[in-house]
């Protein structure tokens, strides 16, 4: 079995090195069976029919049109974790600088160089530039999935009070999850209480410009607010009311715009969590791995537009995969192709995620041309693939 891979933006050798050498990789996207792809935008891009898979080097994927890909029978995946360490640091490091005017006092050394005498100045001029430890202060962190789990734990070792919001933690992050971070059901908690509040949720209906005036009413005078998961979720005129005001102190965030890139205590920096050697590798690697497994056995794991699914390698002579509709009465009409001809189902998983489902199937015939027609033919079937 030949696989053409497309690379929309340079994917780490450290990945691309554990695909087959049955795979190879195209330059022409319209050719490709799957798709790796950081941050380049797929949206304008024609989705050929032979589309199987897209794979992002990376959490966020509002650079690829889910919702086309999820009609095409086209599985995206992500990466979620393989930058976590990466961002982690780079949050600590914002909490650090967030207290201390680190910026201010490197300016002020900078634009002073050549003065003789600096040495002399800088006892006068340090006090310009005191701040605050973070040692006993209270931090809220929003949001406690890979990378928020993290943060938290790493907050309490620098003897932080730490409090955690999030009503959908997940199994895994929980069992990461020091038993010390605060567990607190609302969210106007953290923004009563809290010194520094830390936001780790994504992008969604429900999250964005949840930082608002609102949320500022409930603050803290001079609160820090730290944004490293998406622009989106803070209202930047509210934002800079806030500063303006001294409700804030510093507005730290790794998305930079026309809105408030060099305003008045905020600093931003061009989106540098992941950029990093290592999580460039980790991306890299579970992308890779993604969609091998997705390519060769039909599994499932990390996808955003269709659900996990995995059934191992085929134990029978052939494998057969749907992307489909989620409606009722759909393994029947699956079974009933291939069982009118003796074709026996030795396995069959099937999962469902929002409107979609997929599922595999273990049959001890190999389909014909025939019963792939027959398949693809039912209404609400999306994809067929067969696996031998």
């Amino acid at each position: 079995m030949s696989v053409k891979i497309n690379c929309l933006n340079p994917i780490a050798k450290c990945g691309m090195e554990l695909l087959p050498d049955t795979y190879e990789v195209t330059d022409n996207f319209a050719d490709a069976d799957a798709v790796l792809v950081r941050s380049a935008s797929m949206h304008d891009l024609e989705l050929s029919d032979n589309l199987l898979a897209v794979a992002r080097a990376g959490a966020g994927v509002n650079n690829i049109p889910l919702d086309k890909c999820a009609e095409k029978g086209i599985v995206v995946f992500n990466t979620p974790g393989a930058n976590a360490n990466g961002v982690k640091e780079l949050v600590v490091a914002a909490l650090l600088m967030a207290s201390r005017d680190l910026v201010g006092g490197y300016n002020w050394v900078k634009d002073n160089a050549a003065e003789a005498d600096i040495a002399k100045m800088v006892e006068k001029q340090k006090k310009n530039y005191a701040g605050n430890e973070i040692l006993g202060k209270k931090l809220g962190v929003i949001g406690l999935g890979a990378i928020g789990a993290k943060v938290a734990n790493v907050a309490l070792k620098l003897g932080m009070q730490v409090y955690g919001y999030d009503p959908y933690v997940s199994v895994d992050a929980a069992w990461g999850l020091s038993k010390d971070v605060k567990h607190i059901t609302n969210v106007e908690d953290i923004y009563r209480d809290c010194d520094y509040i830390t936001v780790h949720v994504p992008a969604l209906d429900s999250t964005k410009g949840m930082i608002n005036a609102d949320a500022f009413a409930l603050m803290k005078d001079g609160v820090k607010i730290l944004n490293f998961a998406r622009d989106v979720l803070v209202n930047d005129e509210d934002m800079k009311a806030a500063l303006d005001s001294g409700k804030v102190a510093k507005y730290m965030t790794d998305f930079p715009n026309p809105a408030i890139a060099g305003y008045k205590n905020v600093v931003a920096f061009p989106h540098l969590g992941a950029s990093t050697a290592e999580s460039e590798d980790n991306c890299a690697v579970m992308a890779c791995k993604e969609i091998k497994a997705y390519i060769n056995d039909g599994n499932i794991k990390n996808s955003v537009n269709y659900p996990n699914v995995n059934m191992g390698q085929c134990s029978d002579v052939a494998r057969v995969t749907i992307c489909h509709k989620n409606i009722p009465n759909m393994l029947t009409q699956f079974t009933g192709v291939f069982s009118k001809k003796g074709g026996n189902v030795s396995g069959m998983i099937s999962k469902a995620k929002g409107d979609y489902a997929y599922s595999i199937l273990d049959i001890g015939v190999e389909p014909t041309a025939d019963d792939i027609a027959e398949l693809s033919a039912i209404e609400g079937v999306v994809k067929v693939r067969v696996i031998k």
